[in-house]
């Protein structure tokens, strides 16, 4: 099929069937493509519009976003996961502020910012500059592929410089915005991972992996590798003043930048701890041990709850600690997991008080 009949038939899909009303397609600007393009980065669109409209409300401009505390920032952030991403964007928000608030207008030079790659880059382009750029996302890769029958993992350096050069030659000079739209568009609804609607799909006539009769088993999925497990024990310290000890993780790496619960590799070091911190543990309280999965590895982690007293007068380290009540815990950044610990803390104490 000619680059021109696979656009044409790509555009008539989407003029009539394509998706339209989503909040990031709204008073489209370089700002709002590239925040939805870093959300939607590993997660469904239906998981990040509620995000996207409550982020954006609180940092409508890439300025506001820009004089943000990082706290704040990941506070609006925290459930998204995958932190780095916040990180980056307030990172590139700033350099972007510093040299005027507007965005580069090559993929190169959007390229070389904090969190952007060379596909994040050209939906930016496309999608809010109008410009002829080739995208390569999950979505598209799938589309690819299979109507291309790509027998080969994505990830492959091979495949992937194969499927670039794909993309590229079906990028049209026109519509650039609708055909990128479109692309995405078709990969999320109708060429999807599991049972792909190919009776619904406008480029079935050119698919060589319907042909093929390839279509479960393209594209390749990522060899899969057995996940290591790691254990840690959370420490929920509580004051006679009901507040909860919190620490501020390192600014790279897991939970990055976020507060948590001091962690520790097994009971007896958390015990050792508090004793060497002053506190003197008056009830230790461990709950049942939960599972939180990364993309790297397993973490189960038991949360101890100890109640103590501070005979020496605990020296926090400056802005790295704090103690909170879980009542207040909604302004700061914190994981997901942590929240919901705090969360069902703060209800299991308020029950006990009412009675």
């Amino acid at each position: 099929m000619l680059p021109e009949q696979f656009q044409q038939l790509l555009l008539n899909w989407f003029e009539l069937h394509g998706r339209k009303d989503l909040p990031w397609q709204q008073q489209i600007s370089p700002y709002r493509v590239w925040l939805s393009e870093i959300m939607l980065q590993q997660t469904q669109v239906s998981s990040v519009i509620p995000y996207f409209n409550k982020f954006i409300a609180q940092f409508p401009t890439l300025e506001s976003l820009a004089k943000a505390d990082l706290d704040e920032v990941l506070n609006y952030w925290s459930g998204l996961g995958y932190y780095a991403r916040a990180r980056n964007l307030h990172k590139t928000a700033q350099l972007l502020s510093a040299k005027g608030g507007q965005f580069p207008l090559t993929v190169e030079e959007l390229s070389d910012l904090p969190g952007i790659g060379r596909s994040t880059a050209g939906a930016i382009l496309s999608i809010a500059c109008g410009q002829s750029q080739p995208i390569l996302d999950g979505n598209v890769k799938r589309v690819l592929t299979r109507f291309h029958a790509i027998c080969g993992w994505s990830g492959n350096s091979q495949v992937a410089v194969q499927l670039w050069e794909i993309s590229q030659r079906y990028t049209p000079t026109h519509s650039c915005a609708a055909y990128t739209q479109a692309m995405m568009d078709m990969g999320a609804t109708v060429c999807t991972r599991s049972k792909p609607k190919c009776h619904n799909c406008p480029l079935v006539s050119g698919c060589q992996a319907l042909a093929l009769k390839l279509v479960k088993e393209i594209p390749v999925p990522k060899p899969k590798k057995i996940l290591p497990v790691k254990q840690l024990f959370f420490l929920v310290l509580q004051n006679a003043e009901q507040q909860i000890l919190l620490e501020k993780r390192p600014p790279v790496g897991i939970w990055g930048g976020l507060w948590s619960l001091p962690e520790f590799t097994d009971l007896q070091q958390l015990q050792d701890w508090c004793q060497q911190q002053g506190f003197l543990i008056m009830e230790l309280q461990c709950q049942d041990a939960q599972r939180h999965s990364f993309s790297h590895y397993h973490l189960d982690y038991t949360a101890v709850l100890v109640n103590c007293i501070n005979h020496k007068n605990y020296v926090m380290e400056a802005n790295a600690q704090l103690w909170y009540k879980p009542m207040h815990i909604d302004p700061i950044g914190l994981p997901s997991p942590i929240k919901r610990l705090l969360q069902q803390f703060n209800k299991e104490e308020s029950y006990d008080q009412n009675g």
